[in-house]
């Protein structure tokens, strides 16, 4: 059994988005690799089955003989919204609807994933969301996040961060996601993080599945949660971004009563209050981070 630190760490970390890239799987493929993945030894780790609104139908096709009829054992999505918020919801409320009648298969879309620029376009959209979905608004993180983050606090929004993507250009800072934890931290506003994190710390990987694709410098996702507990303890920006530029895994060890990061102590209360506030990260593979952290000895 993994360390106690390492199970609350990882515990639901993991939302599977193989319908996106790189993986970029087709709906059977995807649907049937969850399935399996909740029927795995690993399913502690897994989170909810990410993908568009208007992929809701296809998915109800392909899945439906592969979902629970028991509502205790019912999967959760996150969806991402189209053009039209008010079309989103209806869709998202018909779904939930649908399978909420008795012998259904047993399934519940309460998450919804939307994009914002501005404080104002938050005030405006978050108000209009029925209080059954949990909304996670990604905002640009190379300016300063906080105006966006206090208009998300204020009207009960989450923030997701994207931290990667299939061009090197997607990546932002360390110091620029350093902020945004810190801030989303001290605002008491829950994040999730997508793209580019499928590997436990960060190095140079290729930025696709293509043998021929460029490489890039990717953040991991031990790297990103950690530094989320370590602003739990009232850790600033700079040892925040140090942490998420960590490559040696010799630096990172975990027990019953914490993590530690090199002279840093996280307490396993720390680690357990950050992810109430850091909830999960999306990746088109959970075979990837598996595999990764059981080489590491973590698994």
């Amino acid at each position: 059994m993994p360390a106690s630190a390492i199970t609350a760490l990882l515990t639901g970390l993991v939302d599977y988005a193989g319908l996106f890239p790189p993986a970029a799987l087709d709906m059977p493929d995807a649907v049937r690799e969850y399935a399996g993945y909740r029927r795995g030894t690993h399913a502690w780790m897994l989170g909810r089955f990410v993908l568009p609104v208007g992929r809701l139908g296809e998915f109800e096709q392909d899945a439906d003989a592969l979902l629970p009829r028991d509502v205790a054992g019912a999967w959760g999505l996150a969806v991402l919204a189209g053009p039209d918020l008010a079309e989103t919801v209806k869709l998202v409320g018909e779904f939930n609807c649908r399978h909420a009648a008795s012998g259904a298969a047993a399934v519940v879309a309460d998450t919804l994933e939307l994009k914002a620029s501005t404080p104002a376009e938050i005030a405006r959209m978050l108000p209009t969301l029925p209080t059954w979905l949990v909304p996670y608004v990604e905002t640009p993180v190379h300016q300063d996040p906080a105006p966006c983050i206090e208009s998300l606090a204020r009207h009960g929004g989450r923030a997701k961060v994207r931290t990667g993507g299939v061009a090197e250009s997607a990546f932002p800072t360390a110091a620029e996601v350093a902020r945004f934890i810190v801030q989303c931290t001290r605002a008491h506003v829950p994040f999730k993080a997508t793209a580019g994190l499928h590997h436990p710390l960060r190095g140079e990987f290729r930025l696709t599945y293509d043998p021929t694709s460029p490489s890039g410098t990717m953040f991991g996702f031990l790297n990103v949660f950690l530094a989320a507990a370590l602003a739990q303890t009232g850790a600033g920006e700079p040892d925040v971004a140090r942490l998420l530029e960590e490559r040696d895994p010799a630096a990172l060890t975990f027990s019953g009563d914490g993590a530690r990061w090199r002279d840093h102590h996280i307490p396993l209360e720390a680690l357990r209050a950050a992810r109430a506030g850091a909830i999960s990260f999306g990746s088109c593979s959970f075979r990837e981070p598996v595999d990764d952290l059981t080489a590491m000895g973590l698994l």
